[in-house]
């Protein structure tokens, strides 16, 4: 079932909360190779120990947030407006899921377009701007989440929206691939799996009357300032 959270705000606290502990369209890259086959590598291994963390804690660790983190956000804003000026309509959305395969995966879209569209807004460094305009191609970087989002929400097509302030802007239509949307389910259904094993351990361990376990309170970043 696909579900529609509307209500949020992509960062927000509460956009955290209904993120916390799942796969998403944004790190798909992690758990599943270029070559479309199932990963296990370092990124991987710490994915999986990330998200059982916050599976069991209920809580997500705050980020780093680079320069060209604040870039893009502000790049975000401006490529959505002139995409709403020149093409279509866009209607924001903070998150959506879809629990089709007996777990859950999210993606937050930058944007949706009628009933059949959805755009990805990225921010890039002019020499790779320069390149995605010649190309005429989507960065591979991109590709699992664009194709992830695609499989969240059903629908026909996603507009990449490529922006660099000063250069043209470009845009390129992706249409959903059925062949990476098969080996994105099926590396998610491997991690969920490994997931649910290493969740019995966990818990088999904190139960155990000779491991040296003392749950601690956790501080919150103001008190840890003070």
């Amino acid at each position: 079932m696909i579900k529609f959270h509307e209500e949020l705000i992509q960062g927000s606290d509460e956009w955290l909360a209904a993120r916390c502990g799942l796969l998403t369209a944004s790190e798909m890259k992690l758990i599943i190779t270029p070559t479309l086959k199932v990963a296990d590598n370092d990124k991987t291994r710490q994915h999986l120990w990330e998200l059982l963390a916050q599976r069991v804690t209920q809580y997500v660790e705050p980020h780093y947030i680079s320069d060209d983190m604040m870039r893009g956000h502000a790049d975000e804003i401006e490529a959505r407006a002139l995409y709403n000026k020149h093409y279509a309509q866009v209607k924001e959305v903070g998150f959506i899921t879809r629990d089709d395969w007996g777990f859950t995966i999210g993606y937050s879209p930058d944007g949706l377009v009628g009933d059949d569209g959805q755009i990805e807004c990225k921010s890039r460094r002019q020499k790779y701007q320069m390149e995605a305009i010649v190309e005429d191609k989507v960065p591979d970087e991109y590709t699992m989440q664009v194709q992830t989002g695609l499989l969240v929400t059903g629908r026909k097509w996603c507009d990449v929206i490529i922006y660099c302030g000063g250069m043209h802007m470009t845009t390129i239509r992706v249409l959903p691939d059925p062949v990476t949307q098969v080996a994105i389910v099926t590396a998610a259904t491997a991690f969920e799996v490994k997931l649910a094993e290493k969740l019995a351990i966990y818990r088999e361990a904190i139960a155990s009357p000779t491991r040296r376990l003392i749950l601690t309170e956790r501080r919150i970043e103001m008190e840890m300032t003070i």
